[in-house]
């Protein structure tokens, strides 16, 4: 029996210090060999808090510009071996995510947007055991909990993003477009799918811009 559950988007969490630490990819690279099963559930091949999920090391904490993509280039290396759980794409009237959480127990997933120009997707695959210790985002993250830091198109209405939980595992969010903007947005196809060169380029200078 599917359970679909609606979840409350927070618009005003202002956790200070939160991903002030940043994921260097040696340091992912150690954390991961481990070989923890539930780390791996949680940063393993395709899954959307995977730091390597675009094929280059990028900090899933860093907000990413996801909709400046198309999901068939950036995942390619993973789709064609069925390993990603993770798609996104863009209609006439909304932005849309979905992906696979980890799974690791009952998800405790949070959704929120951050000054309107960020949603952000975290929850912790490990609870602290001290209760008086800093809130988990302000420190070493990835060893409480996972996120995925996504940045919002201009033309995004913020105000009104939906997300959804299919099953405790599948989530699904979608952020509807401006009215006043819709028909602007594809009003000249010109510049879409021009080439598989220019999403790679892209990428390149937005890992490029990350680690300057």
């Amino acid at each position: 029996m599917t359970s679909c559950i609606k979840l409350e988007v927070h618009t005003d969490d202002r956790t200070p210090h939160k991903w002030i630490v940043a994921l260097g990819e040696d340091v992912f690279r150690r954390f991961l060999s481990q070989g923890n099963p539930a780390v791996h559930k949680a940063f393993g091949d395709g899954s959307l808090f995977s730091p390597l999920l675009f094929g280059k090391f990028f900090d899933p904490s860093d907000a990413f510009p996801l909709w400046e993509f198309e999901s068939d280039v950036l995942l390619s290396h993973l789709q064609s071996t069925g390993q990603s759980s993770v798609d996104w794409l863009q209609t006439d009237q909304a932005y849309v995510l979905k992906a696979e959480l980890p799974g690791v127990g009952k998800n405790q997933v949070q959704v929120s947007v951050e000054n309107g120009k960020i949603v952000e997707i975290s929850g912790q695959w490990k609870e602290q055991r001290d209760p008086r210790a800093k809130d988990w985002r302000s420190g070493h993250w990835w060893e409480h909990g996972y996120v995925r830091r996504l940045e919002l198109p201009e033309d995004a209405d913020w105000r009104k993003t939906e997300a959804y939980l299919s099953n405790d595992v599948f989530l699904e969010i979608r952020i509807p477009k401006n009215p006043s903007t819709c028909d602007i947005s594809h009003g000249n196809g010109a510049a879409t799918n021009n080439s598989e060169a220019m999403p790679t380029m892209l990428f390149q200078n937005v890992v490029q811009n990350h680690k300057s």
